[in-house]
């Protein structure tokens, strides 16, 4: 699912050579933290967070096959995180 992650952002963005993914194994849930040059946040969340929705829908179906729930958060500069379950529902900065 990482290597999944990456192709699909590092396609999407400016600076590929700036993207990074952390997976961070649970139980039962798998967190991927993304970091990705400032610039290029708006163009993985996409208009009306269509982008990173869609992200998230299949990160969902392949976590599922596994038996597993998965989050996404893409970490900004200032170590504020925009967290979403597997739901793709997005919370506000933490």
């Amino acid at each position: 699912m990482k290597a999944f992650i990456e192709y699909v952002v590092k396609a999407l963005v400016d600076y590929p050579d700036q993207v990074d993914v952390r997976e961070v194994d649970g139980e039962r849930v798998v967190v991927f933290e993304l970091r990705l040059n400032p610039s290029d946040i708006g163009k993985v969340i996409g208009k009306s967070g269509r982008t990173i929705s869609a992200i998230r829908t299949l990160l969902t179906s392949a976590a599922a096959k596994n038996g597993k729930r998965a989050m996404l958060e893409i970490i900004e500069p200032e170590g504020r995180r925009r967290e979403s379950d597997s739901s793709g529902a997005e919370s506000a900065p933490v």
